[in-house]
Order: C-alpha cells, then structure tokens, then sequence
C-alpha cells in the first residue's frame, strides 16, 4: 500500500523553504545593489531608466532608481522600502542604504550556509546596531545655534556635500546657497510644500532662482493688458472663484490655493462682498519674463513664508533629475536644523565605526564575536564603493584609512579629488548625524528581516495577473461550435 500524499496547498503553487531559500534571497538582494551600487559618491555615475511607456528618466538617486526598476521578487522589495523611507525620512543616503542592507547579508551568507541559526545573527546585529548608534551620538559634532552666520556656513556645506554626488555638482555653491536661503525662508515649522519647484525649459542652470513668495505662471490676459503696469506696491489681492476667462481651471486653482495659503484673504464665489477682510495683501505684485513663460511674482506675503525655485535647464530629464537633487539637499538642511548633530561624510564615519566594533568585538566570547565582526567588516563597503566608482585602487586606500583610524585620526575619508585619504571633517564633507544613524538601523533592520523568513509560498493564481481566456469564449478566437 502506498500512503496517500497529503496534497495541502493546490498544485503550482511555489514552496522553497530552508537554507536554500535564504541564500537565494540572499542573492537576490546582491542583485538590487548591483543596480545601485555605481552611483554612490561624487564620482558616481548616472543611470538611465526607460520605462514601459518610453518615458526616460536619468538619475542618480538610489530611491528613484529602485522606484522605477519594477522589483518582483519578494525579498528584495525590502531593499525598495528602506531606499524609500530613508528618501522620505531624511531625503539623502538612500544609495548607501541599499548598499548596507546588502552587504550585511553577503558578510553573513557564508554563515547563514554553515548552519548558524538566524536568529544567533539577528540578536548580535541588533546588538551591533544599538553599539554603533550610541557611538555615532558620541563623538558627533554638535554646532552652535546661536551664532546665525557659522551656522548657516554649516548648512551650507550639508547641503553642498548632499549635491556633490548629483549631477549638478559642478553648481553646487550657487545650489547649496540657494537652497539654504530657501530653507531659511520658511517658518519653524519647515513645511516642505511651503517651497515650491516650478520648472522653465531653456536658460542655463545659472539662471535658476528663487523668489521670496508665490510665484507661477501667467495665468491672466485681457484687452489692453500691454498697457497695465507690470509692477503693483502693495496690492490687495482677490481670490475669486469665477471664470473670468475660459482656460484650463487646474491652473487657477492651484494659483488660487496657494496664495490663500501665502497671503491670507479667502475664495471669493461673487464680486459682491469684497471687504477689507477677505481680500488678501502682498508687498510687490509683479508680471516677469521667464523664458519663453511670463510669470507672475507675489513677494512679501505677510502670512505664511514660502518661497518658489525657479529651475531652467537644457533637457526636461535633466531639469527633473535637479529637481530630485534639490529635493535631497532641502531634506538635509532642514534635518540639520532640526538635529544639530553633524559627522563626516566620505565614509569616515563607517570607517571609524568599523574600527570600533571590530575593537567591542574581540572582546566577547562566542558567536557573537564573529558577527560582530561582520557587521564591522561589511561598514566598510561604502568608503570601498567611493574608491570603486572613482576608479581608485581600493585595497591600498582602506588599507590606509584602517590604519590611520587605529592611530586616532577618526575623521578620516576617502579623498576623491587627490585619490588618497583626508580628514573629511576638515574637508567639510558633512552630513547630518541622524542621516547616518537612520541608515545604519534601516539597513540592519532590512538585513534581519530578510533573515528571519525562511519560506516562501506562491500562489499560482497571484502571480499572474489576469486569468487565462477559456478558449472558445475568447474575443473571437476559435471558431464558434456549430460551423463544422
């Protein structure tokens, strides 16, 4: 008598479980940072990503370029999510990120493959993490507040060293100050929709500016409008709510939310009641040239603060990939403001956290100590990366920073411009402390996750998205029964 075989999930439906299933994750998350792992640093390159309606996008921002590969294996969306919620959390890093998640799991596949159990790996990670975060609080560099001009120097070089690796980093001085002076403009609250990107083709990267208040496209003509002055002192402005021409409304409606929004009054639907008190007030009102567009400036609204970056540029996709830049280095500065805690960039600070727990690890019995290890070994891959993508021999540089960081001198980092190492802190390569720390616990926490499944089922149905046609009820196809 055969026994009869428990059929328990229907049949094509997927199952892979153990050891395997976990390496093969493994690999698949290799995979992911192999996408991204080009574009870290100042000497990172660009990628260039067409998507299924031939649309072309070039960036050089992890979390873009992984939102727009369509990732379907499952574990390797985690990597996806953490490059997202460090763009949304602290806006920069999100290459390193992926890298870290990444390169946790090699360091550890060659355990994961002897047998080791994962949860031994998950809880010295964990513990590593927590040891590397309260290391990062300690020897970060606080900046005084008080002093407005050193601290808006500061901010200046966070944001200068978060362009340095975009594609704009030839313009970095005049971008970072501008976006400082954005930053600035806004309340305590620093609400980011307060700043406003409008983008103008033609013009160089030079001409792009920032205006102190509401600023959009012409959206108003009338007869003899050539005649009207283009420049009003303090105007009362009205906020209607009726066509007072046919054009598309989107426009005006959003012309019409923001400047509530800015110089207070209220949506008006008649002409009948305009009293002092809905009416809103702005200190200068005028009509620009910008390209080929007119725009309309309001300056010196007296309610919210916002302000507007006019970008202009050659290509649509390079406008949009400064867009993205710009949106990283605003997310840096207002971080910095918020978290006046700086370390240096450049991989100084994985390197000196290396350094340290390679130390706490030779300290502890057990397991542990080589997993600990580990995580040690696999902080260096971003400063590795930066040497890799600037074409240096990477070996002999680590080589140098490892021993330069057991000597004391912690701040030291790969030096792109002269291909040796120096003292970031010095070089002004910062980076806000929370960027950092926030990398560190996404990526571990990534790692584990992705450790602690050990199976995967699919179901047949789920994965494919639309139910085969029965033949003979298609469209048309096959023909009909009767016509033998």
């Amino acid at each position: 008598m055969m026994p009869t075989p428990v059929i328990l999930l229907k049949e094509g439906t997927d199952t892979s479980q153990g050891v395997p299933q976990l390496v093969s994750n493994i690999n698949a998350c290799q995979v992911i940072a192999e996408a991204v792992r080009t574009t870290l640093g100042p000497r990172g390159m660009d990628k260039l990503i067409v998507d299924n309606r031939g649309k072309a996008t070039i960036s050089n921002d992890g979390a873009t370029i992984l939102k727009l590969l369509d990732v379907v294996h499952p574990a390797a969306k985690t990597l996806v999510d953490i490059a997202r919620s460090q763009d949304a959390e602290v806006g920069d890093g999100t290459t390193s990120v992926t890298l870290l998640a990444a390169e946790f799991l090699k360091q550890l596949k060659p355990y994961v493959e002897e047998g080791l159990h994962p949860q031994t790996i998950i809880r010295a990670f964990r513990i590593a993490t927590q040891l590397a975060v309260k290391k990062i609080k300690e020897i970060a560099v606080t900046i005084k507040k008080d002093d407005k001009q050193e601290q808006r120097q500061l901010l200046e070089k966070c944001a200068a060293t978060a362009l340095n690796s975009k594609l704009i980093a030839g313009q970095k001085d005049f971008f970072s100050k501008m976006v400082v002076d954005a930053v600035m403009m806004l309340d305590d609250l620093l609400q980011l929709k307060m700043i406003g990107m409008k983008k103008v083709q033609g013009g160089a990267l030079e001409d792009s500016q920032l205006v102190a208040g509401v600023a959009f496209k012409k959206t108003f003509s009338y007869a003899g409008f050539e005649m009207q002055p283009k420049r009003y002192e303090n105007p009362k402005i009205a906020l209607l709510n009726i066509e007072l021409e046919l054009k598309a409304e989107k426009d005006n409606a959003e012309v019409r939310v923001n400047n509530v929004e800015a110089c207070g009054g209220s949506i008006q639907t008649s002409v009948g009641s305009l009293t002092d008190d809905v009416l809103g007030l702005c200190e200068l009102f005028e009509e620009v040239q910008v390209g080929g567009e007119r725009y309309n400036f309001f300056k010196g609204c007296p309610k919210a603060k916002t302000c507007t970056i006019i970008l202009r540029g050659g290509a649509e996709q390079f406008m949009e990939e400064t867009e993205r830049s710009l949106h990283d280095a605003i997310m840096i500065v207002r971080r910095a403001i918020k978290n006046d805690s700086i370390v240096a960039g450049g991989g100084a600070i994985e390197m000196e956290l290396s350094k340290y727990l390679r130390d706490y690890s030779r300290t502890i019995p057990g397991k542990q100590q080589l997993l600990i290890g580990a995580y040690a070994k696999a902080l260096e891959v971003i400063p590795r990366q930066l040497c890799d993508n600037a074409g240096f021999d990477a070996t002999n540089i680590l080589n140098k920073l490892r021993a330069k960081h057991a000597q004391g001198g912690m701040w030291y980092g790969v030096d792109v411009n002269n291909e040796d190492i120096a003292d970031n802190f010095q070089a002004c390569v910062w980076e806000p402390a929370i960027v950092r720390i926030n990398a560190l616990t996404a990526a571990s926490e990534a790692a584990c996750l992705i450790l602690s499944v050990d199976e995967t089922i699919k179901n047949p149905r789920s994965s494919v998205d639309a139910p085969p046609v029965p033949a003979g009820r298609g469209r048309g196809r096959g023909r009909p029964p009767h016509a033998h």
